[in-house]
């Protein structure tokens, strides 16, 4: 029992292992969140320059995502409660699958209220970003473009965005370590498998994969084109001086 309700939990105790360790190492190697939150300074920052409806378009396509997936985990929600009340006919399922394992009725219940709370918590994370991106719109359709945009509202605007991208990142993780609990119903460890695998992919993902290499590369040039013109500008203002 004790073995059983270890590996049960063991996905759930990784995803608020995981989501806490992240920002840990983030201080030491830059992540491609916190390599994308730059992208987002510089949006909020020339969405400061133009008066268009391309920002609101982008805006709209980031919420479409976050909602469809919020609807989803409320579908799976409904999903879990619909196989407590097919419980007999689960069990003869998972004899099928793992003729050997042992699980009792009170394991599976167990479990499935487990499933139950990946998913609102996806929900919750889900749902929360959402309300965060509709803030970011509020906040950057009540940009003065009539004047220069201070470095302090441009901040609290990015920040606002990657608060949503922030709780939208920990509603899939939750999605990708709810695989493993799927995966407990063949066996025991195997749940506890996947769930290191599902850290390792996340990990190569977030600190080592192609597309972190090529976000940190658009932020350098990015970085070095800022200084160019900074350097330019301190030039033009000294010939001026100097005039």
């Amino acid at each position: 029992m004790t073995t059983t309700l270890f590996t049960s939990l063991f996905p759930l105790l990784a995803y608020y292992a995981y989501n806490f360790i992240v920002p840990w190492v983030e201080r030491r190697r830059p992540s491609l969140s916190s390599i994308m939150n730059m992208q987002r300074r510089r949006w909020v920052t020339n969405a400061t320059l133009r008066e268009s409806p391309f920002d609101a378009i982008l805006s709209g396509n980031i919420m479409g995502s976050v909602s469809f997936l919020a609807s989803t985990s409320v579908l799976l929600v409904l999903a879990v409660f619909a196989v407590f009340g097919q419980l007999p006919t689960l069990m003869d399922t998972l004899k099928t699958l793992a003729p050997e394992s042992a699980f009792t009725i009170a394991d599976v219940q167990i479990h499935l209220m487990i499933m139950l709370i990946m998913f609102v918590l996806a929900f919750f994370a889900f749902t929360l970003s959402l309300r965060q991106f509709n803030h970011y719109c509020i906040m950057l359709g009540a940009l003065e473009h009539d004047r220069v945009t201070t470095e302090e509202e441009i901040e609290a605007i990015t920040r606002m965005n990657a608060l949503g991208a922030q709780n939208f990142n920990s509603g899939i993780r939750a999605y990708y370590f709810s695989v493993a609990t799927v995966a407990w119903f063949v066996s025991e460890w195997l749940a506890v498998a996947a769930c290191v695998a599902t850290i390792l992919i996340l990990a190569h993902r977030e600190f080592f994969s192609t597309a972190h290499r090529t976000a940190a590369s658009a932020a350098v040039l990015a970085a070095r084109h800022r200084q160019k013109l900074q350097a330019e500008k301190a030039a033009s203002s000294k010939e001026k001086g100097g005039l």
